[in-house]
């Protein structure tokens, strides 16, 4: 019996949005892919850069699509946020939110005092997603970063997927007070290694396995923590993004949906000047990309992608190569 990819690691560190859910709904084959995994004993642990909701929250929500979840199995890059500021500053320091609840709570939990406005002379301004987030506070945000408060993104994701589609992120939202003051926060989450650093204090982990769809976020932090990603295009990234990813970029799996954790690696072999797997062929002719074959799109994926990324070495392919290898993708 062949080993499945999750027998080689100790810990899922798994992103939510576009890998277990888009908005309030479940990917599909999500739920039952993590039960089954949670019944094997392997630790799941949510990381998201979503510091909008609390980890009970979250849990909650998770519960109710029908993947298993406790309020300690979730880490945010709120909790990754709070705890960088808490180091840095006294207890009980004033720390203006400009965010939700999860935010203010992490803030609260590592010992800081949330605060919403300047005139409470905050040391730090922490700034995360929040669906109602006002002019207002943030006003007061950047008048306390003028004032000379520590300015700190939970994360700089300037998108995020949806079930309405893709929406602006924190890192877009961070814009307003970056622009109008001139001072570029710091940020928490992935692929900074703060968040990672809080999944490791919290879990444990020693093999872990990072599945994520970004890949400028959950890959890159693999990347810079040197353990193994799994990238799944459940959420933002397509087949582009792949074949065109710089080495920082480019995960050590690659699968339709997180179900894939249950099936064997898939690796993609090599014959001369040619990248094989399940009936796919990639070869590079006329400084172009060709793929052939049939089956699955996935395979057909991971096999173009060998070939682009070792016919670019450290840089990238250009677009412009890659119109035949695309189209063979296509059902």
């Amino acid at each position: 019996m062949e080993t499945a990819l999750i027998d080689l690691y100790d810990t899922l560190l798994l992103d939510l949005d576009g890998v277990v859910y888009l908005g309030r709904e479940a990917v599909k084959g999500a739920p039952e892919a993590l039960t089954r995994a949670h019944e094997t004993g392997v630790r799941l642990a949510y990381v998201t850069n979503n510091a909008s909701r609390t980890p009970a929250a979250i849990a909650e929500h998770l519960v109710s699509i029908g993947v298993p979840a406790t309020p300690d199995d979730v880490v945010t890059s709120a909790q990754a946020a709070a705890r960088m500021i808490a180091e840095r500053v006294p207890a009980g320091s004033a720390v203006l939110v400009v965010g939700g609840m999860g935010l203010r709570w992490a803030v609260r939990a590592q010992g800081l005092r949330p605060v919403t406005t300047a005139a409470d002379a905050p040391v730090a301004v922490v700034q995360g997603i929040s669906p109602d987030l006002s002019y207002g506070l943030l006003c007061q945000g950047a008048l306390a970063v003028r004032q000379g408060a520590w300015f700190v993104a939970a994360n700089g994701d300037t998108t995020m997927p949806t079930n309405n589609g893709v929406l602006p992120g924190n890192g877009a939202m961070t814009r307003v007070i970056a622009t109008a003051t001139g001072v570029e926060p710091v940020s928490a989450g992935k692929p900074e290694p703060p968040l990672h650093r809080e999944s490791m204090l919290r879990t444990g982990a020693e093999r872990p396995l990072i599945v994520g769809d970004r890949l400028d976020t959950d890959v890159e932090a693999a990347t810079r923590a040197g353990v193994d990603s799994l990238l799944v295009l459940s959420g933002v990234t397509g087949p582009v993004d792949l074949l065109t990813a710089p080495p920082e970029h480019r995960p050590t799996h690659i699968a339709a949906d997180v179900s894939a954790v249950h099936r064997p690696p898939a690796p993609v072999g090599r014959e001369g000047e040619e990248w094989t797997r399940d009936g796919w062929v990639a070869r590079w002719e006329g400084g172009r990309l060709h793929l052939k074959g049939g089956g699955d799109p996935v395979d057909g994926l991971r096999v173009a992608c060998a070939a682009s990324w070792a016919h670019a070495g450290e840089g990238r392919t250009g677009e412009d190569a890659l119109e035949q290898a695309l189209a063979a993708l296509e059902p």
